[in-house]
């Protein structure tokens, strides 16, 4: 059995879309699991030791010709393929190279003209996690089992040996990445919590460290010159991969919703997500899920910001609030 898992978009929902490839390999032991992903995130599926092939999309979309994209995907000789978030060119092509099982919610018209296994799994008001939801998506393959929160850190399967921090020269101190950006999909608790708890931090125990794209570096360089002297700057300095071996080498980590949240909390090391409540957005449809990931969200219901990025209610956490977190976590 050769089963497709696409899923083409950001770095936060493929690993949210790892689970799967556990959950397949315990329900089909012997099942080939191939990854139909971009090429940005490829370090990240292929750090899956449940993936067996990754498939890049930005490789078969780039072929001049149908016929040849097409034969690509025909190559593969998949039984199966989950559209774990439906793309229309992508279900089209499923179809078009004999894909047997095409399996994709009912939501969108494209997926009644192309897919041959329909499901209705409602995300928008869901009470369940993203996580879950993708999990429900192998009801097309006929596993009706539900996963609890508690099972999905087990399923993601993200390998790698937890880095030396010896070479880090801090092995004395703890390490905290600092995340404060999130490309816009997120609303963000802002530069002046993250100034606050800096400032609070003790220097004599905590190695501070800044991610980030080199555009969001751009747009914190008065925070990072403010706080030169306290963290480590690595914005724009690190590709997927070397990220991902710095978070392996880290005590914690503390954001927004974001794509390097969901990896710290895959691989392991304590992550501190700062949500705003507010549905969809809220923490219990996107909570990191980890064994040590954890989240602070304030107890009211917030409709204020819903048409802004500028949130009021997750720029009410307080940085002492964070510090519990990391001390008692």
């Amino acid at each position: 059995m050769r089963i497709i898992l696409s899923r083409t978009d950001s770095i936060g929902d493929v690993v949210l879309t790892l689970p799967m490839a556990g959950a397949l390999k315990q329900s089909f032991p012997g099942c080939t699991i191939i990854f139909l992903g971009r090429n940005y995130t490829r370090p990240v599926i292929e750090a899956c030791k449940h993936v067996d092939q990754f498939c890049s999309w930005d490789e078969i979309s780039g072929l001049r010709d149908l016929k040849s994209r097409i034969a690509f995907l025909h190559d593969l000789h998949a039984n199966s393929i989950i559209h774990v978030f439906p793309v229309e060119a992508i279900c089209k092509l499923a179809k078009q190279a004999g894909i047997p099982m095409r399996i994709a919610t009912s939501r969108r018209f494209f997926t009644w003209l192309t897919c041959n296994r329909l499901l209705h799994i409602p995300r928008k008001n869901s009470s369940l996690h993203e996580a879950q939801l993708n999990l429900k998506m192998m009801k097309g393959m006929g596993v009706e089992r539900e996963f609890t929160l508690e099972e999905i850190p087990d399923l993601y399967g993200l390998t790698g040996e937890q880095a030396d921090r010896r070479n880090n020269g801090h092995t004395d101190k703890f390490t905290l990445i600092l995340h404060p950006k999130s490309k816009g999909s997120a609303r963000e608790w802002g530069l002046e919590n993250y100034s606050k708890l800096i400032t609070i931090l003790p220097a004599e125990k905590y190695h501070l460290i800044v991610t980030g794209t080199r555009d969001e570096g751009a747009l914190m360089r008065d925070f990072l010159s403010v706080h030169r002297d306290r963290v480590e700057d690595m914005t724009g300095k690190l590709t997927l991969t070397e990220l991902m071996d710095l978070i392996r080498s880290a005590d914690a980590m503390v954001a927004a919703s974001t794509g390097p949240l969901h990896l710290a909390a895959a691989l392991g090391i304590r992550a501190i997500g700062l949500y705003a409540p507010m549905r969809p957005i809220f923490p219990q449809r996107w909570a990191p899920i980890g064994k040590k990931a954890t989240f602070l969200v304030l107890d009211k219901t917030c409709n204020d910001c819903r048409k802004t990025m500028d949130c009021a209610c997750i720029r009410g956490i307080t940085p002492e609030e964070v510090i519990e977190k990391l001390t008692n976590s």
